[in-house]
């Protein structure tokens, strides 16, 4: 692994690079856009496994306000995710020098490769959502809900301290309060999800606790396809709960595409 800290108005964004080991990179790179309370560090060693399988160069980085990147710059905003193609993106394809990638996000990561794919139709070659959500549903606002509770529990917070450091608080707060917002309540990808012209792979587990299946089938049905998401037999965060039948997911979604 490579680490590196990219220069933004706000601040450094920390990112980080994996490359086949012994042989030479093929296909453009895959960019990993990290969930509500994640970061570089918590995708472990699904980016190593990705490199290895796909032959491709696998990029992640820290949004701001997350991980080892720093802090955003107030409170975050209920169109953050729309944001993400602007912000933090970016710069990561500005300073990287990305002409082509690949997007896969992680729950709210997958939103924001969403809109990400639609912003970047002429580079984006390939769109893969992992857990995303496409709407608001009970089964989202519920399962925040109770990682909250079990989250402010005594010595809950320094679990998320060990990777966003005293950026941890803003953390939660930014996930819990966004998505329990009045401007949430009929959020939608709906029109991100039209603008997306690339080939599309919507994954999700069969036992995800923050959506329903209707989630990635509306991602499925809204893009150019597949027509069929893939299910797991899993909950809310394959790369940590079964990684090797997610990476052959990617890596048989992936064969054809440049």
């Amino acid at each position: 692994m490579e680490a590196f800290t990219l220069d933004s108005p706000a601040g450094g964004i920390f990112a980080a690079r994996w490359r086949p080991v012994g042989e030479s990179t093929r296909g453009q790179p895959i960019v990993l856009l990290h969930d509500s309370l994640g970061c570089v560090s918590l995708w472990r060693d699904f980016p190593e496994r990705l490199a290895a399988a796909t032959g491709r160069e696998v990029i992640a980085y820290d949004r701001l306000g997350y991980g080892r990147s720093a802090p955003f710059p107030g409170t975050q905003p209920g169109s953050f995710i729309a944001d993400e193609p602007r912000g933090a993106f970016a710069t990561l394809l500005e300073q990287l020098g990305l002409k082509g990638f690949v997007a896969l996000g992680h729950s709210v990561g997958g939103g924001m490769a969403v809109e990400v794919a639609g912003a970047y139709p002429g580079a984006c070659q390939a769109l893969i959502t992992v857990s995303a959500q496409a709407f608001v549903e009970p089964r989202t606002l519920t399962g925040i809900r109770e990682a909250e509770q079990a989250l402010v529990e005594p010595g809950g917070l320094s679990r998320l301290a060990k990777y966003h450091g005293d950026k941890a608080e803003w953390a939660l707060r930014s996930w819990v309060d966004n998505w329990h917002s009045e401007a949430f309540r009929d959020w939608t990808l709906d029109a991100a999800l039209a603008r997306v012209a690339c080939p599309t792979l919507a994954i999700h587990g069969e036992h995800d606790e923050y959506g329903s299946l209707e989630q990635p089938w509306r991602i499925s049905r809204l893009t150019p396809g597949p027509q069929a998401p893939a299910i797991l037999p899993c909950g809310h965060v394959p790369h940590r709960e079964c990684p090797e039948r997610l990476t052959a997911l990617v890596v048989d979604f992936l064969a054809d595409t440049p």
